[in-house]
């Protein structure tokens, strides 16, 4: 197993829905040099999900940007910083193979009785 995150990610909670990687690369980018920006977008709505990771260079940049973000605004609403919490990767085992993902995944039930088959 593998461990991603070296303390220099930073999970920002409370986004509004229309805040975008750009923008929060905008807001974060005085705290030091980033190397990623990530805001989950619900696939219904195509808005975000209400949260964010941004991955400095150092954790001393992302130690920085919590000091100075946390409880402060974007889009008038107050946020939450925190250092994100270590990702845990098993890579003898697929992503999919949670119950989890195949819940998240799937579509709507079909009954049964609805469906028709064509044999030839």
């Amino acid at each position: 197993m593998e461990v991603v995150n070296k303390k220099s990610t930073v999970y920002i909670g409370g986004l509004d829905e229309n805040v975008t990687e750009e923008l929060l690369k905008s807001a974060f980018i005085t705290f030091g040099n980033i190397e990623s920006v990530m805001v989950p977008i619900d696939h219904k709505s195509q808005k975000s999900k209400g949260f964010g990771f941004v991955q400095f260079e150092t954790a001393q940049d992302a130690s920085d940007a919590i000091d100075n973000m946390h409880d402060s605004e974007i889009l008038g609403r107050v946020i939450k910083c925190v250092i994100a919490k270590p990702v845990t990767v098993n890579k003898n085992k697929a992503l999919w193979s949670k119950d989890q993902y195949h819940t998240d995944s799937a579509g709507e039930l079909v009954d049964e009785d609805s469906v028709v088959i064509e044999e030839d």
